[in-house]
């Protein structure tokens, strides 16, 4: 007997994504995870552009990541071309990404993964009975658009932040009246990680190796080593340990480690970085009964609720500490060169890297987003994660059990939402 599961739309998640599954005589033989996005070409598009020209293009391959590329772009160049920013600098880019992990991290988890829990088809659905969860979502989100908005210069694509510093710096006041709402609904984070810390998770294990950027000093965000339980390296050489490649059924790369999957995003952070995290964070942690290192994929989502919390402490002291004052961004001194930054963004370990002639224009690209790192990982999850569910027999709870463990890596292959139509067939 052949079983063949299609879910050809892939719901609640960012973007367009299929999966095509085959069981023969209760066994898995084939499965295959893709995106089915169309290609979009963007390191073709920034070759040929001067150097300061990067972060503005790569802040449109997503509205949702938006300064996530804006971060990482200006970063690659900074080290390409030998730039120390300021402290204040440093920390304004801190603020931008905290700020963006704190509305992605409240819109998957109440609008993406949540109506799974609670047995509704969307968020919209929830609304009657669960009217307070929508409105908790939609204040965290609105003031992370206010915190990027606010060092940015507009809550989507920012535009302030530059090669070599920011053009536009939020006064003492911005920044007083930032951590004034930040105390203010960091009580709604807290809720958010005890709502997820309580909601019951399959039993299963991936074991696999997590890689995030790890940092001595604090929780890895924009400085740091890539590393693993396992290796640690500078993020400049990233393609020595780390292999991307294509298949012939998704327009999305994947990326390997000697031949193997590994996982990014926040239960690696948490894995490699737990220590490094608030004192108030780890309270709630430990109130969840939740152990750590952990290798449930479906606890990804607890430790993005519960990473919400150290994001506002994190917050509240870069607002309440930077006294900001107007600085110059740097202009540097063309050469060529090459400049690779990995950084933490809301999904894991984003890579911008870039090539540079001696008049700052760039000849060679490269991106690596947490998706492409994290998909063939998905692919094997899955591909362990059927077996376990075959038993349930009834074809829409397993197609709904397989699409929340694709939900839980919280994948963003673009900006839209699709709906599922899922085709079974036995022989």
């Amino acid at each position: 007997m052949t079983h063949t599961i299609n879910l050809n739309h892939i719901t609640k998640i960012e973007g367009h994504a299929s999966l095509h599954v085959k069981i023969k005589n209760n066994k898995l033989t084939e499965c295959k995870l893709s995106s089915i996005e169309g290609s979009r070409y963007f390191e073709g598009l920034l070759k040929d552009k001067h150097y300061f020209e990067a972060h503005e293009i790569s802040s449109r391959i997503c509205g949702i990541c938006s300064c996530a590329h804006t971060v990482a772009a200006t970063t690659a160049m900074e080290h390409a071309l030998g730039i120390q920013v300021s402290h204040q600098s440093m920390e304004l880019k801190k603020l931008l990404t905290l700020a963006e992990r704190i509305r992605s991290h409240a819109a998957h988890l109440y609008f993406l993964a949540l109506p799974d829990y609670l047995g509704y088809e969307s968020a919209l659905a929830m609304v009657k009975k669960y009217k307070t969860e929508i409105k908790r979502a939609l204040k965290l989100m609105k003031l992370g658009n206010l915190m990027v908005s606010v060092i940015g210069g507009r809550d989507m694509h920012p535009v302030s932040a530059t090669v070599g510093g920011f053009l536009k710096i939020p006064t003492k006041e911005q920044l007083n009246e930032l951590a004034e709402e930040l105390e203010k609904l960091k009580p709604d984070a807290i809720e958010t990680a005890k709502l997820f810390g309580s909601l019951k998770q399959q039993d299963f294990h991936n074991d696999c190796e997590y890689f995030s950027i790890y940092d001595e000093k604090e929780y890895g965000m924009i400085d740091g080593a890539i590393m693993s339980q396992k290796i640690r390296f500078p993020n400049y050489d990233y393609l020595k340990f780390m292999n991307e490649y294509q298949n012939e059924y998704s327009t999305a790369n994947f990326v390997s480690r000697d031949d193997k999957s590994f996982m990014v995003g926040a239960i690696s952070r948490f894995n490699n970085s737990f220590d490094l995290l608030s004192d108030d964070t780890k309270k709630v942690i430990k109130e969840s009964g939740i152990k750590f290192p952990n290798n449930n994929p479906f606890i990804n989502n607890f430790c993005q609720a519960a990473e919400m919390i150290h994001a506002f402490d994190h917050s509240i002291k870069i607002c309440r500490e930077l006294v900001p004052k107007f600085e110059k961004p740097i202009v540097p001194k063309l050469k060529a060169c090459r400049g690779v930054a990995a950084i933490e963004v809301p999904r894991g370990i984003l890579v911008h890297d870039y090539t540079l002639n001696d008049k700052g224009i760039i000849t060679h690209a490269n991106i690596i987003t947490p998706t492409a790192y994290n998909l063939k990982n998905m692919e094997d999850s899955v591909r362990n994660f059927i077996p376990t569910v075959l038993h349930l027999k009834n074809e829409e709870k397993i197609n709904i059990e397989i699409e929340k463990l694709i939900r839980s890596y919280d994948p963003c292959f673009s900006c839209s939402t699709h709906f599922l139509k899922v085709k079974w067939d036995r022989t």
